[in-house]
């Protein structure tokens, strides 16, 4: 490969870090068996683009992302760079859950950041461009970027095109509720299986405002994804064009040195969860939010997010605790309009970075709504004054537990405990109709540890409210819940059951209590009784002993640090 002036000055340095691998005589090896999969001298000395692709067949939300890659190498290439895609590990939270096998989905976070951060570094990519669609795709590509610090877009898939079912508009949640309906005999077998049918009708990830949509929303409020860029349906002929512009806009990032370290502060970590309190989002935000401040080293507590739900009202409404889909904001105005309300109102700073080079107000001052609209609320109009994720503690939770509210729940709940240590034993008791109003449903042994993989119990939660009791049980889980009951639903407990915390020493029938307004969660038991439990408590035997479950185990932190695995010390 030539290696004269006129290259070099061509490229101005941006393919600077991918020299180290592919100048010189010395590295000749490199460059022959690059060439053997059809690149050239000229590909080879441009800029080296990674798309990091997490497309997968198991399911909808990543099964279009090979014709996005497509047109985004399109893109990369016609701006002066050389695509290289590579693959990492995708898992279907609504396929597996209800199941041991969705255990594997948060520890697939993890596997997707560090896959991608060890093709990152063996290659020396100058840039990168991460397709992600599903729950924990998103945020393990954010991870990923973080660590890497080279110039990075994540582009989000696109949302599901909603069912439709007697003239409404449903989703997954949607069958997740017809089972808890089927089996207490409130929906036919014909019904049932209908709602089965069309659901889910092609491509793109799950339609309501749950993980996937949440983390589309944070990332381009963060500054992560390109404005207006997330929000576009995963088959809308929009998306393959906005695809090819990531591929042009990658380059002019590298030119202007904008890397995730420049995007992602704390004002930035404000931004998103602001944006996840104002569309009444997806307890695991709040998961991933901790994640990403503890791989930038950002200080980021769940008390600074209980801070930002407090004076930030819910102004979209979205399933699964409202009307519309991931869809209708698109047609409302889409993400941008979200931007712009929080921008006017105050609750988020505006002047921070975006990966389009531009800042965060001036995206959002490009806004268009639709007029007529209902989806995307103003401020006078908001659905609840406060955010849609809450921070309980107590003695239950001395370090914390999340809620998630749309305004209108019931404000206190106290009931005696139903104790289940394993999600299928629950769910059990739900569908033979064991459960009663007044009851709480404690789900422990489901931690980042104990689980291991805190599975999320979206099965158990919709068929509660399925058979009419979402107003009328508590829930409680050192795992997670998706908030899909009507009611209370409280997830994340820290510390976990597994480690010892509070929620292993409880027994059937005692007395628990939650207080919305105090934000307080607790076990009527004295200091004494807790303490005298728990000198009597002896962990269970883990469930996994080798393996990538058991190494997940071993080096997870618990939910309130994000249950990331990248930390030495638990």
């Amino acid at each position: 490969m030539s290696d004269s002036p006129t290259i070099r000055d061509q490229v101005a340095q941006m393919n600077a870090r991918s020299r180290t691998l592919l100048a010189g005589n010395d590295r000749a090896g490199a460059r022959a068996m690059l060439k053997a999969i059809g690149l050239t001298d000229a590909d080879l000395a441009k800029p080296l683009i990674g798309i990091a692709n997490t497309w997968t067949e198991i399911g909808p939300c990543n099964f279009h992302l090979r014709r996005l890659a497509h047109k985004m190498k399109e893109g990369i290439r016609a701006a002066g760079g050389t695509p290289v895609e590579f693959n990492t590990v995708s898992i279907s939270d609504g396929i597996t859950m209800g199941t041991e096998g969705m255990k594997a989905s948060l520890i697939s976070r993890e596997m997707i950041a560090d896959s991608i951060e060890l093709v990152a570094r063996a290659n020396y990519l100058d840039g990168m461009i991460c397709l992600a669609a599903c729950d924990k795709t998103m945020p393990g590509t954010i991870m990923a970027m973080i660590r890497c610090d080279i110039p990075s877009i994540m582009l989000y898939g696109g949302s599901i095109m909603p069912g439709s079912y007697k003239g409404k508009d449903v989703t997954i949640q949607d069958v997740y509720e017809a089972i808890g309906a089927h089996a207490a005999g409130k929906m036919s077998a014909e019904d049932f299986k209908e709602i089965e049918d069309i659901a889910c009708p092609g491509p793109g990830a799950c339609g309501g405002q749950f993980t996937a949509n949440t983390m589309a929303t944070l990332a381009e409020i963060m500054g992560l994804c390109p404005m207006g860029f997330a929000d576009i349906p995963a088959m809308d002929s929009e998306k393959d064009n906005v695809a090819y512009r990531a591929g042009e806009l990658i380059l002019k990032m590298i030119e202007q040195d904008i890397r995730p370290s420049k995007i992602v502060t704390r004002a930035a970590l404000d931004n998103a969860m602001a944006s996840v309190a104002a569309t009444g989002g997806s307890t695991n935000a709040v998961l991933h939010t901790l994640a990403f401040a503890r791989e930038a080293g950002i200080p980021f507590t769940i008390d600074d997010i209980e801070a930002i739900n407090k004076h930030t009202p819910i102004i979209a409404d979205l399933k699964p605790t409202g009307k519309y889909t991931a869809v209708d904001v698109y047609k409302a105005g889409g993400i941008r309009l979200i931007a712009q309300r929080l921008v006017d109102g105050g609750h988020v700073d505006g002047s921070c970075l975006t990966v389009t080079g531009k800042t965060l107000a001036q995206e959002a001052a490009t806004a268009k709504e639709t007029p007529g609209q209902d989806v995307i609320h103003t401020w006078e109009k908001a659905i609840s004054q406060n955010g849609g994720l809450h921070i309980l503690k107590g003695n239950l939770a001395p370090r914390g537990a999340v809620i998630k509210l749309k305004g209108d729940e019931p404000r206190i709940h106290r009931g005696p405990a139903r104790i289940f240590n394993r999600e299928e034993d629950a769910m059990h008791a739900v569908q033979t109709l064991q459960i009663k109003a007044g009851d709480v449903v404690v789900i422990r042994y489901e931690g980042p540890v104990g689980g291991p993989g805190m599975r999320e119990m979206l099965g158990v939660t919709a068929a509660i409210n399925g058979q009419g009791l979402g107003r009328e049980v508590l829930l409680i889980t050192d795992g997670r819940f998706s908030g899909a009951t009507r009611g209370l639903c409280i997830g994340h407990i820290a510390p976990e059951a597994m480690l010892g915390g509070v929620i292993g020493l409880l027994q059937e029938g005692d007395t628990i209590t939650v207080n919305i307004d105090e934000r307080s969660l607790n076990v009527e038991l004295s200091a004494a009784e807790l303490e005298k439990r728990a000198a009597a408590w002896q962990p269970p035997k883990p469930h996994y002993t080798s393996g990538v479950m058991a190494k997940y185990a071993y080096t997870a932190q618990q939910a309130d640090d994000g249950a990331i695995s990248n930390l030495l010390k638990r």
